[in-house]
């Protein structure tokens, strides 16, 4: 029952942080985050927020102390909209995994290409 709570809470923090992240922070160092997902502890203590950055490695990492030091601000906000006794503790961290996506992808596309230029081509 309390995994089934977790997800919903998660659900509703992710639909809540990228609204404040979106239109709340105004911080420069901030650029155009996205929430990929949002694990909620069954306790409801901590909660790990995986985002995406676009931009280069500069950027995310500006991205990333940019939302350390707000992070009081977005726990707060998120104790307002969401009804909870204790508002868990965020931890952001860079969701991998649609750079591990594309690298596939990538490495898929050269495969293919490659496989179509070593084959020979037939005369009908």
């Amino acid at each position: 029952m309390t995994n089934h709570r977790a997800n919903r809470v998660g659900e509703q923090m992710k639909k809540e942080l990228s609204d404040i992240i979106g239109r709340k922070i105004k911080d420069p160092r901030i650029g155009f985050v996205t929430v990929t997902d949002v694990q909620v502890t069954g306790d409801l203590q901590q909660a790990k927020v995986y985002i995406s950055v676009l931009g280069d490695e500069e950027q995310r990492e500006n991205t990333l102390k940019g939302l350390a030091k707000a992070k009081g601000f977005i726990r707060t906000e998120i104790g307002h909209r969401i009804r909870l006794r204790k508002t868990p503790e965020i931890i952001f961290e860079f969701d991998e995994s649609i750079d591990y996506g594309n690298r596939i992808e990538n490495l898929l596309h050269q495969l293919h290409t490659e496989d179509n230029d070593q084959q020979p081509e037939r005369e009908e």
